[in-house]
């Protein structure tokens, strides 16, 4: 809604109904040309005309030490922890004072036992890695974080396999670092900080967060499980995940990056693992760009988009989030970045209070598997939103994407939306999130190729500025009131390629006149009942679409390049069709049994025909 206000011939033919008359939109003949201008989608992304892959790999690099090997002849050393102190053999230097176990240089050590009430804390005097392997612990400290990493070049956590460890904390703290308040999690790093393995670590943060590492966390591998009073994992610089199960329980955030002061840093880089992720804010948030290649992720934020869309306090504009900020009060995002979101692969299962992926930038899509739900936005970006691959599907949403730009270049996107199911707006989105304000040529939709499908009670594609396609096929089952449209733009909508079929109220807009491609529009003196089809052939019996609208309309709208100038068509109501359909739309179909509408001529860009 305005905040102002190929296929080819297999293609299904489309539904009609009422007595129709054929006309033009002017008496004079027209010669085509396509004076479509669009943008280039390289230009929109961080990344350009490069690869996620590329850019996660100069990010994200990982050493033999990120990744888990056989560390018994390494000359470890054993400690094992006895309740209320510990004992050690071997050539470390450890130094134990009561429930305290230091470890004062690099080297590999092995760790058992349970510890009532203490620490383990890292303060080696060298610059190399300290390795602690977990060998089944069971370590909590009533007054600070059971793992302290106070001074290391780099920690790495080791999880051997079939070993299961805990680590808990208390309610509260007594900083060791009064001034910065730290440490202030279970397992808590000032310096580099890996976890690998196979093995199992279950984190119990009831202080405040679950795991803390303050310049790069890296994760490998294990079957990690984090339950935080705030947030589950935290990296300063960079999270990095390669590999491992993680199973995240937030007060606040999932997995988060927070190095607001260097733009280099703050980033999060995900290559593959399983996530199972239940935050009461954001499931994962970048402060500076997220990077996805693969895994799989099943995202619940804010309890989950609420049953009843736009009642929330987001859709109706009472988020209080400046998204230019990393203040957080009330954020529940599914996936979150402030300069880029980027996804190369994996598969998702999002159900969100608010945005379901959001940027304060832009997104770009790829590849990968998405199902989401959401109380807000399905995708929104401050900047554009790219698309060139992929399946998204958004089950429930208030706008389904929303941007400055949205280009789609390529992937199917299937959304069920409580308002516009693609909106380039400007100003605050429903989540008061700020689109920049610009003039209306700044705001395009742009369709290069791709499947989209729109069921939307608002507009279907609403843009305050210009409308582009130049190929794909888009479906639209539109609003019913006329108080939205299937189509709604400011400036020009320009189609030279591609399919358009929309089905709605009669409030909808056409293409305009300096189209590069023929297109009719349908009114209906009555409306149509839900699922009347529609089938639209030339003059030789050649089907050009067959239509069966998912919901009541009384107008069509149906650009194909299979329509051409001065040749005759026949528009059928009612009637059946084998084929496949996709949201309401045949192909390979086989048309019988409906009623003649209107044989009509096409003489100009826009045909209309009114019953």
């Amino acid at each position: 809604m305005k905040k102002n206000n190929r296929f080819t011939k297999w293609m299904a033919p489309l539904v009609c109904a009422g007595m129709l008359v054929a006309c033009s939109n002017s008496e004079e003949s027209v010669t085509l040309t396509s004076t479509s201008s669009g943008v280039n989608i390289d230009t929109l992304s961080t990344i350009g005309n490069g690869n996620i892959q590329t850019v996660v790999s100069e990010l994200a690099t990982y050493s033999d030490d990120d990744l888990y090997t056989e560390w018994e002849n390494e000359d470890p050393t054993y400690i094992q922890l006895n309740e209320g102190t510990a004992t050690y053999e071997g050539s470390g230097a450890v130094v134990v004072s009561e429930s305290t176990i230091y470890i004062r240089t690099g080297g590999v050590y092995v760790i058992s036992g349970t510890l009532d009430d203490g620490q383990i804390v890292v303060e080696a005097e060298d610059k190399s890695t300290v390795r602690l392997v977990l060998s089944g612990v069971d370590i909590h400290s009533s007054t600070s974080a059971p793992i302290y990493v106070k001074d290391a070049e780099k920690t790495v956590i080791s999880l051997p396999e079939g070993t299961e460890n805990t680590i808990s904390d208390g309610t509260q703290y007594v900083y060791d670092d009064k001034e910065e308040e730290e440490p202030n999690s279970a397992i808590f790093s000032k310096d580099h900080l890996t976890i690998n393995g196979q093995g199992k670590l279950t984190v119990e943060g009831n202080f405040n967060d679950g795991i803390i590492g303050k310049d790069e966390l890296r994760i490998t591998g294990g079957n990690i499980v984090v339950t935080a009073k705030d947030d589950a994992i935290v990296g300063r610089d960079l999270v990095a995940v390669q590999d491992g199960i993680l199973t995240l329980t937030a007060g606040g955030d999932g997995i988060k990056s927070t190095n607001d002061e260097n733009a280099e840093k703050g980033n999060i880089a995900l290559e593959g693992g399983t996530f199972t992720i239940v935050a009461d804010n954001d499931g994962i948030q970048a402060e500076t760009s997220l990077y996805v290649l693969e895994g799989d992720y099943n995202i619940v934020t804010g309890g989950g988009s609420p049953e009843t869309i736009g009642i929330n306090e987001y859709a109706n504009g009472g988020h209080s989030e400046d998204s230019t900020t990393s203040t957080e009060t009330s954020s529940a995002k599914g996936l979150k970045a402030t300069t880029e979101l980027a996804i190369g692969g994996g598969t998702f299962v999002i159900d969100s209070y608010d945005d379901a992926i959001h940027s304060s930038n832009s997104v770009l899509l790829e590849a990968g598997e998405m199902t989401i739900a959401s109380g807000d936005d399905g995708i929104h970006a401050d900047s554009s939103v790219v698309t060139k691959g992929g399946n998204l599907t958004i089950t429930k949403t208030y706008e389904g994407i929303e941007s400055k730009i949205v280009a789609i270049a390529g992937g199917t996107i299937d959304i069920t939306s409580a308002d516009d199911g693609l909106n380039v707006g400007g100003g605050a989105d429903s989540s008061g999130d700020n689109i920049e304000e610009s003039a209306a040529g700044d705001h395009l939709i742009q369709i290069t190729g791709g499947y989209v499908s729109v069921n939307s009670l608002g507009d279907g594609l609403d843009s305050n500025g210009s409308f582009v396609m130049t190929d794909g096929t888009i479906v639209v089952n539109g609003p019913t009131d006329d108080g939205n449209g299937q189509i709604d733009y400011v400036e020009t909508f320009e189609i030279s390629g591609g399919v358009l079929v929309a089905a709605g109220s009669t409030k909808t807009q056409t293409s305009s006149e300096m189209s590069g491609q023929y297109a009719i529009m349908m009114t209906f003196p009555e409306t149509q009942a839900a699922g009347t089809l529609v089938h639209l052939e030339d003059s030789e019996g050649n089907t050009i679409a067959t239509f069966a609208p998912e919901k009541e309309y009384q107008s069509l709208y149906i650009s194909s390049p299979d329509l051409s100038k001065d040749s005759s068509y026949t528009l059928y109501s009612g009637g059946s069709s084998t084929g496949t359909e996709t949201n309401g739309l045949y192909t390979d179909s086989d048309y019988s049994g409906g009623t003649l509408e209107v044989d009509f001529t096409i003489s100009d860009v826009m045909t209309r025909l009114n019953g």
